[in-house]
Order: C-alpha cells, then sequence, then structure tokens
C-alpha cells in the first residue's frame, strides 16, 4: 500500500511539474543606449545586440545558422559600439545611419531601431516609422523600440498610439524599468509641448 502511495505522489509531482511553466526569468532585448528621458546620452557603452537566434520548436520555422566567425561578431560588436558613440555622444546621425548599415544586420533589432532612432533625429519621420517597424518585426519585445517608436508617435500628435506603446513597454518590462518612465513622463506632458528625446 505504501508503494502504491508513493506512487501516486511521484506521479503527481511529474504530472505538476511538467504542467507548470519554467521559471527562467524573461529580460527584454535592450539594443543600445540612451533611453533616459532628457535626451542624455548613456554614460557607458551598452553590450551590443545578440545576433544569435533563439531556438525553435519547429524545424520549418528555423532560420539557418549564420556563416560569421567569431572574428566577424567582433567586428560587429566594435562597429556597433562606434555607432552607438557617434549617436550618442557626437549627435552625428547621418554618420550614425552609413555606420549601422554598414554592419550588414538590418534585421537586427537594435540595429534598425537605431536606424530608426537616427533618421527621427535628422527629422525623416516615415523612414524613422519603417525602421521601428522592422526592428519591431524582428523582435516584438525589443523594449528600447517600443520607447523610441512611442515618443515618435507622440511627436506625431498620436497619443492613444503612444499609450498602446507604454502597455506594451508594462507587458515586457514592467512599470519600474527607464523605457517606461520615460515614455510615461512623455506622455505626461501636454501636448505640442517640444520634446527633446
Amino acid at each position: 500500500m505504501k508503494s502504491a502511495i508513493k506512487l501516486a505522489t511521484l506521479a503527481l509531482f511529474s504530472v505538476a511539474l511538467i504542467a507548470s511553466p519554467p521559471s527562467v526569468p524573461a529580460f527584454a532585448a535592450g539594443g543600445g543606449g540612451g533611453g533616459g528621458g532628457g535626451g542624455d546620452p548613456p554614460s557607458a557603452s551598452p553590450p551590443p545586440p545578440d545576433t544569435r537566434s533563439a531556438p525553435r520548436s519547429s524545424s520549418k520555422s528555423r532560420k539557418k545558422p549564420t556563416k560569421q566567425s567569431s572574428a566577424d561578431d567582433a567586428a560587429f560588436r566594435q562597429g556597433y559600439r562606434a555607432a552607438h558613440a557617434t549617436i550618442y555622444e557626437r549627435n552625428d546621425y547621418a554618420a550614425a545611419i552609413d555606420q549601422l548599415k554598414a554592419l550588414g544586420h538590418d534585421d537586427n533589432a537594435g540595429v534598425a531601431n537605431l536606424i530608426g532612432y537616427s533618421y527621427r533625429k535628422l527629422g525623416d519621420y516615415k523612414l524613422s516609422q519603417t525602421w521601428y517597424e522592422r526592428a519591431l518585426k524582428a523582435d516584438p519585445n525589443h523594449v528600447l523600440t517600443w520607447q523610441y517608436y512611442g515618443l515618435w508617435q507622440i511627436e506625431q500628435g498620436n497619443r492613444d498610439q503612444a499609450s498602446y506603446h507604454l502597455s506594451r513597454i508594462a507587458a515586457i518590462c514592467g512599470t519600474g524599468c527607464d523605457e517606461y518612465r520615460s515614455l510615461a513622463a512623455a506622455l505626461e506632458k501636454p501636448p505640442g509641448t517640444g520634446l527633446v528625446y
């Protein structure tokens, strides 16, 4: 009888363990800098966005592995950091766009987001929107893109859309993250207020 109880308890425990979601923390992909409310450059260069693809459950949707050596990855990281500095330290957005496009990773959310940010800072809202949408297509949980695209929405007078972006940020990283606080602060300002982000 004791063996049967032990076996039933073990079976129930195994089923509960299998049925419960894994308790692995989720991290939002940053992809580079800024993010603060006042347009201040970040204090340190962030790590470049991850160029590796997460494994997928279906072999039909699995991407082919990239044919890059570690030297290519190092070159990418160095180029990304240089473009990041061009944006946030020198405010040379046109040069940054050229640097980012030269990396050959336009489908990377962090790269596409910074290209979109640079076009927005240059006043080309149409191209900026295209790049923000490309970034979100590459990574729908790229929190910095949701923030920057939300600021784009505010600048265009689309406050309802910016509120939607704020809700997406809250779903990804909560209401305490910098990206949420920055966009929320921008939304609290009266319409027509000149934003500097």
